[in-house]
């Protein structure tokens, strides 16, 4: 049984993964969301199409799909996986019994302290594996859950408050500053519209995290003006580098097709020659014939970053 899950994360989310593979049950790693692989709202924009989804496409901070560590591991993972990162306590005191996460391997690990060895050492006993390690009192962590969107144990008032103040921190220090008048791109989490980057001018800034933004080719209900709307820090990014103007896309290679006055993210499910290509979109189970040159290699923004891709993610 899972436990229960009530957040939605979004893209630019610090999070920890628990993988579902043998071998990996019971242990926590530190990643990025890349992207959610659906939407739940309402809007009066024109839409590709539905297909409800609680699945995410993330990135690990230090698992690598190639043994020079050279390139981060990425993996669609369902919403139970992920909970937010847990905050680090100051001054935490261990003592025998304690259920723990041990940092081993490049993730947390659930275990038990079976004895305290002195000087900050704890033997510490893992049951799927049934081993002992010893471990230093700053590679353990009291164990929680994230359940109801809530840490079980609860922190106390002023741990959270300390860990709130942390995370702010560790969250302004990612924050990419747009100034009046940027032209960025904009994406959304409403229903239909997942998945798709449209130009905009920043306007305002309201605050560090949000921002007035005006659509380039989005307009209001009445068709008289721009479309202006509120968006936040995680939605918005600059707009990419512009590639080489290419067509010859290969079969599986991620790409942004100009579609509706926006960007959609696909995949290359045929090559039909003469400089035109079936693209797949994964979220509303689509697939439509475009040109080259409404195509782009799919880009993703990450840590004040543009990452190319991964060419084969599977349709």
């Amino acid at each position: 049984m899972h436990p229960a899950v009530v957040t939605t994360f979004r893209q630019g989310d610090a999070i920890e993964i628990c993988p579902d593979d043998d071998g990996f049950r019971g242990s926590w790693f530190t990643g990025t969301v890349i992207r959610g692989l659906s939407g739940s709202s309402s809007s009066n924009r024109r839409k590709v199409g539905k297909k409800p989804s609680h699945k995410y496409l993330v990135q690990f901070d230090n698992l690598f799909e190639d043994q020079t560590g050279t390139k981060k591991l990425k993996e669609e993972v369902e919403e139970w996986q992920l909970r937010p990162l847990l905050p680090r306590e100051a001054n935490r005191l261990f003592s025998l019994s304690d259920e723990v996460d041990a940092y081993y391997n490049d993730g947390w690990w659930e275990g038990t302290i079976t004895e305290q060895l002195g000087q900050g050492m704890f033997e510490v006993y893992f049951r799927a594996s049934k081993d002992s390690i010893q471990f230093k009192a700053e590679d353990l962590r009291l164990h929680r859950e994230w359940i109801n969107n809530a840490w079980v144990p609860p922190f106390s008032e002023e741990q959270q408050e300390k860990s709130l103040a942390n995370d702010t921190k560790v969250a302004e220090g990612k924050d990419q500053i747009f100034k009046d008048g940027t032209m960025v791109e904009v994406s959304s989490d409403e229903d239909g519209y997942h998945g798709a980057w449209f130009s905009a001018k920043v306007v305002k800034a309201l605050s560090e995290k949000k921002y007035i933004v005006e659509y380039q080719n989005l307009r209001n209900q009445d068709d008289m003006k721009l479309l202006l709307e509120e968006a936040d820090i995680l939605h918005i990014r600059p707009c990419p580098p512009k590639a080489k103007a290419s067509t010859s896309f290969k079969l599986l290679e991620e790409v942004d097709a100009l579609y509706n006055d926006g960007w959609w993210i696909g995949v290359i499910s045929k090559v039909l020659g003469d400089s035109k290509f079936s693209v797949y979109f994964r979220d509303t189970n689509e697939e439509m014939d475009f040109h080259g040159s409404a195509l782009r290699p799919h880009q993703e923004w990450i840590d004040g970053k543009w990452v190319i891709a991964s060419q084969n993610l599977g349709l």
